[in-house]
């Protein structure tokens, strides 16, 4: 396999070194878990929900889908899912984001990381991540990991924002989510690295790699169909087919 592609460079100004990340993103998710609905749905003006179901609609969804969802943190696109399927598991690192979850919708989860899945090979029709991918340590190797366990004919649907390519449009984005929504999340909380969290949200949003290396990461671990739709200018939903 290629090098390894992490999604975006170290950022020194939350962690000292790059081996801190992992930890880093672990701690500040365990300790803002509480908070995190609220302020998703803050961000996203309360339409978060429906784009997330319209999401999973065009990648297939339905009710014989067995749908894992990594990264799954308080389970915002699990929950989704389980209007059209009962069969769906939701995989995250942070405990708390997991208990926090709980408080809402019960489904399956497990503990674990998205580039060490512990499924059998080919248990999964579909395998999606919902504004989570900024955080993985190597792109290539956790898509390889979604290879594995997806069955063929399988899907992968990844969802991320993206930056508008417009001087302007990136400044007005960089301006919303870089400065009102980290100061209206403070002002809502009252907790400093809930606000940070916010901060860095956006931070990786701004360093991520372009599209054409999403892309390109998919296609080198040998999904198929790799393909980029677009909603609203930033809205990004990735899609590739594990081949049969």
């Amino acid at each position: 396999m290629a090098d390894a592609l992490p999604p975006h460079p170290p950022l020194p100004q939350y962690y000292p070194a790059a081996e801190r990340r992992e930890e880093f993103v672990r701690q500040i998710f365990d300790e803002t878990a509480e908070w995190y609905d609220s302020i998703i749905g803050m961000l996203s003006f309360g339409s978060g929900n429906r784009y997330r179901y319209q999401a999973l609609e065009r990648a297939g969804l339905n009710a014989k889908t067995k749908l894992l969802d990594c990264a799954t943190g308080t389970g915002v696109v699990a929950r989704a899912a389980l209007r059209v399927t009962k069969n769906v598991i939701g995989l995250d690192p942070s405990i708390g984001m997991l208990v926090a979850g709980r408080r809402v919708a019960t489904f399956t989860e497990v503990q674990a990381k998205a580039e060490r899945l512990p499924f059998a090979d080919e248990s999964f029709d579909l395998l999606t991540v919902g504004y989570a991918m900024r955080h993985f340590a190597d792109l290539r190797a956790t898509f390889a990991e979604y290879r594995r366990v997806l069955r063929p004919g399988g899907k992968v649907l990844i969802m991320e924002i993206t930056p508008p390519p417009s001087k302007l449009g990136r400044a007005m984005l960089s301006f919303y989510l870089g400065r009102v929504i980290p100061f209206l999340t403070r002002l809502r909380t009252r907790n400093a690295d809930a606000a940070k969290l916010m901060r860095y949200f956006w931070d990786t949003i701004d360093a991520c790699v372009p599209p054409e290396s999403i892309l390109a990461a998919l296609r080198d671990v040998g999904f198929s169909e790799a393909k980029r739709h677009i909603e609203l200018g930033v809205f990004s939903e990735y899609t590739a087919v594990k081949s049969a």
